[in-house]
């Protein structure tokens, strides 16, 4: 079945508090996805951020991100009064991280104050097998001034029972603190989930494939990783020289020990599947060409350069866990250098792979990118998260290069291009076609969400004011009813 989607990150959507959050502002954008007929809303990662903002950075790969709770819903249930929430109202045209994080920190916590456990929360904290671990650990976080956990004392550092026996008893408050927060957090997930259902939008969400070194995930399960015995990465991950940067990505996290995964049966991966599919219709998972091979880098390198290339677990994984991925769909970010054992493992997998536009573009080269290359089973975008803008691309594409843009579109203008690259993304034969909010804005660099290796000025772009009109809502609809979506 034909679909169309639109990728917009949660913290872009426009509302009163400075960051877009599960509340009215979402319910809002689901009335607007109905309305254009678009089934899909695909977004980035949800997860509590750190340091550079980064939801591909997450302090826990289950845990939700405490900016995006709803204050309003909060007094909805009782737990703020009216003039507590305007406390936080901003409506900036950028996510301004700090100011956000005061404010939410200062409302949960006097929501926390006022909360009265119940049996639903109760249920709640038994399911999750992750939330003690994620509470303790950002208790402890608090406690040492929020730095990370391999700066702790050895007794917390090392993950040590009687360490964590204590942390118990001296931070019980804080400890329930936080899990207060993902009760909230999830409560007001759960209810826009559903309330997206019921218009019939889906949500695809983005599983990163690495998690951050400082979060709970490694902190409470060392074995599973890369680690020396005083639990620091003896590798970290990163991609090589590429279309992005000359010396390469280095992200820092720490690579994974696939070989005690699989001596436990991924038990680590399966969990974390069947957690993403609870949350999501559909997931995309980030930087797939990593289960096949992936890029090691020696710990303390300052680029990406010095890296080799390592063997994956590959199709032994999926086999592992096909009990969770058949409770959720699976899109393959198989973006970057893709050799044979790639397509191998993607074929096996049966996993829709990604086309993007602004790739298809190489003068003397038939990309696999271009629209007629395109397999069914598979997602077209005209750009990603960390693409710029269609508008953006085309004004930074050198002259013979935008040229051969021009005349495969039949345009000769950026915006008239813009948008004939949007209706061959439409008009592609892959089944999902997802084209993000800025595209169909007609917006510029400005508006892109990330530079990948540039460290400032990411994850902060949000909607316009008025942006989503009835003319656009008819126009999406439009497409999608002349390419059958």
């Amino acid at each position: 079945m034909r679909k169309s989607g639109v990728l917009l990150p949660i913290f872009s959507l426009r509302g009163e508090y400075g960051i877009g959050t599960l509340g009215a502002e979402a319910r809002r954008w689901v009335d607007f996805l109905a309305a254009s007929g678009v089934s899909c809303w695909q977004m980035l990662p949800i997860g509590p951020t750190g340091y550079g903002n980064s939801p591909y950075q997450p302090f826990s790969t289950f845990a939700g991100n405490p900016l995006l709770i709803s204050s309003a819903l909060l007094a909805e249930d009782g737990l703020l009064s009216a003039s507590e929430c305007a406390r936080a109202h901003a409506d900036t045209d950028r996510v301004h991280y700090d100011a956000v994080s005061r404010h939410a920190d200062e409302a949960l916590r006097l929501a926390f104050s006022r909360f009265a456990e119940s049996d639903d929360y109760r249920a709640f904290c038994a399911r999750q097998d992750w939330l003690e671990d994620y509470a303790l650990f950002m208790a402890a976080k608090n406690a040492n001034g929020l730095a990370a956990w391999d700066t702790w004392e050895e007794g917390l550092r090392l993950h040590r029972a009687d360490a964590l026996a204590r942390l118990r008893t001296e931070q019980d408050t804080e400890v329930r603190f936080w899990k207060f927060v993902q009760y909230e957090f999830y409560k007001q997930w759960g209810a826009l989930r559903d309330y997206a259902h019921k218009q019939g939008v889906f949500l695809i969400g983005d599983l990163p494939i690495y998690v951050a070194l400082d979060s709970a995930d490694v902190w409470a399960e060392p074995g599973q990783f890369q680690l020396d015995e005083a639990h620091r990465p003896t590798a970290v991950a990163g991609c090589p020289p590429d279309y992005f940067s000359e010396d390469g990505q280095l992200w820092g996290n720490p690579l994974y020990d696939w070989d005690a995964m699989k001596a436990d049966g991924y038990r680590w991966w399966r969990r974390r599947l069947r957690h993403a599919a609870a949350q999501f219709d559909t997931v995309r998972i980030d930087h797939f060409r990593g289960f096949a091979g992936y890029w090691s880098i020696p710990a303390g390198d300052k680029t990406a350069r010095g890296g080799h290339w390592e063997t994956g677990p590959g199709y032994d994984l999926f086999r592992s866990a096909a009990a969770e991925i058949a409770e959720c769909g699976i899109l393959a970010e198989d973006l970057g250098i893709i050799t044979d054992d790639v397509r191998l493992l993607l074929k096996q997998t049966g996993f829709p792979g990604m086309s993007v536009l602004q790739f298809a573009f190489t003068r003397g080269k038939i990309s696999e990118y271009l629209p007629f290359r395109q397999a069914v089973n598979s997602v077209c975008y005209t750009g990603t998260h960390d693409n710029d803008t269609l508008l953006g691309w085309l004004t930074s594409l050198d002259a013979d290069t935008r040229a051969y843009v021009y005349r495969y579109t039949h345009t000769n203008l950026p915006l008239t291009c813009a948008d004939a690259l949007i209706d061959m993304a439409w008009a592609s034969p892959a089944n999902l076609c997802v084209v993000p909010l800025q595209d169909l804005l007609h917006l510029g660099t400005e508006a892109r969400i990330n530079t990948p290796s540039v460290c400032q000025g990411n994850w902060e772009w949000r909607m316009p004011r008025g942006a989503l009109t009835p003319g656009l809502a008819r126009a999406i609809a439009e497409r999608n009813e002349t390419f059958f979506r």
